[in-house]
């Protein structure tokens, strides 16, 4: 029901603005091929089993749980962000250290190492993807942003850069830094401290004390096999994230420009959605997510505004809220409350003593 209202939201909004058939937009979601969504959902399903498997690997050298026993903490976790927004992004290591008895700060390590792989994959996947998408629809995807429209106008060559190799830049020169960070973690900490330091004592304890939290973090990798299993269990994982995109735009059958989606154009409509999804208001943010998502596959693929608002809203559900009944129902099983375990899991990530860090 609070999908359908935000939908309808959307569209009172957008009634000045697009031409918008009521009919034509029954029609599309009514032709649409729900095999192809269902095969959609079981991907986003897949990926939580990748991520506790993913999890329990990079715990195994401080203790070995079974590989699916961390299922429920990634399932509850991201539940509670649909719910109650990026603020409850810490659930699921303070779940997963309240199940194993590790502490709270080990795990928000291994949550940093996990996001940085996340982040690793997703640039390799785009990156890759990049190299088959024409100039003016990577330009036309990019500019419900600010920031990248004016960059694209006023320095062209540089902001096509950014856009195509932008995030594997990032990414390598991240992996570059926590190199240093792993060989040599309490200098670079030291080194932050005492520059910082020189502006704000404050800024610089906080960030010393990051960036040894970081240094722990990776020590879950210890050999160039764990990085490898992690590594690829991550690059799969986002496979299937893809897929699941490509299936459910392909799932709106009625509109020839959905129907034929292309893989590269798919990578590139996952960006503009994925960058829509970044500040995750609880349920408000799902209106700007249809809304950007909408306005990229009409400007992108050419799609009519009623397919590209029921394919818009068809991804939140599929990627982002399909999620939530399990969720749900896991945490009513379990006896936890979301909002709880939200407001536990910042309470702990806050109380992290200045001196405390995590051990390998």
């Amino acid at each position: 029901m609070v999908l359908l209202a935000a939908i309808a939201a959307l569209v009172v909004w957008a009634r000045g603005r697009v031409h918008f058939d009521f009919a034509v937009f029954r029609s599309q979601v009514g032709q649409a091929d729900w095999r192809r969504i269902a095969v959609a959902v079981g991907c986003i399903y897949l990926g939580y089993a990748f991520r506790s498997v993913r999890w329990a690997l990079l715990l195994r050298h401080n203790k070995k749980v079974p590989l699916f026993s961390l299922l429920g903490t990634q399932v509850i976790g991201f539940t509670a962000v649909a719910l109650i927004g990026r603020v409850a992004d810490l659930v699921r290591p303070y779940l997963v250290a309240k199940k194993t008895g590790l502490p709270v700060s080990s795990q928000i390590a291994v949550y940093i190492v996990e996001r940085l792989l996340d982040a690793g994959s997703m640039a390799l996947v785009f990156s890759i993807a990049m190299f088959w998408v024409p100039t003016s629809d990577i330009i036309q995807a990019t500019a419900h942003s600010g920031s990248m429209s004016h960059l694209s106008a006023n320095h062209p060559f540089l902001g096509l850069f950014v856009v195509r190799y932008g995030g594997l830049a990032l990414t390598l020169f991240g992996a570059l830094f926590l190199f240093a960070i792993r060989l040599a973690g309490e200098a670079v900490a030291s080194f932050f401290e005492r520059t910082l330091g020189a502006v704000s004592r404050r800024l610089g304890s906080s960030v010393g004390n990051k960036i040894r939290t970081f240094h722990s973090g990776l020590d879950t990798m210890r050999s160039f096999a764990d990085f490898a299993a992690a590594a690829s269990l991550s690059l799969v994982m986002w496979l299937l994230i893809t897929l699941a995109y490509l299936e459910t735009f392909r799932a709106f059958v009625a509109s020839p420009e959905l129907a034929a989606v292309s893989l590269p154009k798919c990578v590139l409509l996952m960006i503009a959605s994925g960058s829509a999804s970044i500040i995750q208001l609880p349920v408000i943010g799902w209106f700007s997510q249809i809304g950007i998502v909408m306005l990229v596959l009409i400007r992108v693929l050419g799609a009519s505004a009623e397919a590209a608002t029921a394919c818009a809203a068809t991804l939140l559900l599929v990627t982002f809220i399909s999620i939530v009944p399990v969720g749900l129902i896991w945490a009513q099983i379990d006896h936890i409350s979301l909002r709880k375990v939200a407001s536990e899991s910042e309470h702990a990530s806050e109380g992290l003593s200045e001196n405390e860090v995590p051990k390998a």
